[in-house]
């Protein structure tokens, strides 16, 4: 039996699904999102129906909406929408220490032009870690690890984050505190725009109680 997912949206054509930490959307492993999605999902009676599979990637330790094709047609339409950037997300993460209000950040990853713009939702004090915010992030660009990197070389890593935080400052056994609240695009086959959210996990919420809305 694989594990169970939760299915934010499911039409013949694509399913929005929630991503939970600790798991890899695809690759060689038998615990894969990929993997999974068959058996979470109603097969598409489309003559082009096919296994349905992930259009995009999500960290291993990232949480939120994925998107993902149920006929070969739809995955070459989503799959063409996020190479011509008509797919827009937006993701929460608690980023530590004092930082600018919002900002864009053009930091280059793997010498390949990255963007991703930010902005903070609210702050509080903490103890241990001086400062920490909600941050609302929209990457315009999708390079691995871009917005963990782009925070971290602002100085303002993600809570939990264990590869790009600073010594002193890892939590650990909470997990990553980054979540992939939202994703907007154009339905390929009912040419309508359409947006899903997937609510912030709870312990977003024990550190930021008045957001419990997003």
């Amino acid at each position: 039996m694989i594990f169970p997912l939760k299915v934010i949206h499911e039409d013949e054509h694509l399913a929005l699904i929630h991503k939970p930490a600790g798991i890899l959307v695809s690759g060689n492993g038998f615990m894969t999102i990929a993997n999974a999605l068959d058996q979470n999902l109603k097969q598409s009676s489309q003559p082009d129906a096919t296994l349905p599979r992930p259009i995009h990637r999500l960290d291993y330790a990232t949480t939120g909406i994925l998107l993902c094709g149920k006929t070969n047609s739809c995955i070459r339409a989503l799959s063409k929408l996020f190479q011509d950037k008509l797919v827009h997300k937006t993701y929460f993460a608690i980023a530590i220490g004092e930082m600018n209000t919002s900002e864009t950040i053009n930091t280059p990853i793997d010498g390949k032009p990255s963007k991703s713009h930010f902005e903070i939702i609210e702050s509080v004090s903490s103890e241990r870690f001086g400062t920490l915010n909600l941050v609302k992030l929209s990457p315009e660009t999708g390079r691995r690890h871009q917005l963990r990197k782009h925070l971290s070389g602002l100085g303002n890593p993600i809570l939990g984050d264990k590869d790009y935080g600073q010594e002193g400052l890892i939590l650990n056994g909470k997990g990553l505190y980054l979540h992939a609240h939202s994703i907007a695009f154009e339905h390929p086959v009912a040419k309508e725009p359409i947006t899903f959210v997937s609510p912030l996990p709870e312990k977003f919420s024990k550190i930021f109680p008045s957001q419990g809305k997003f």
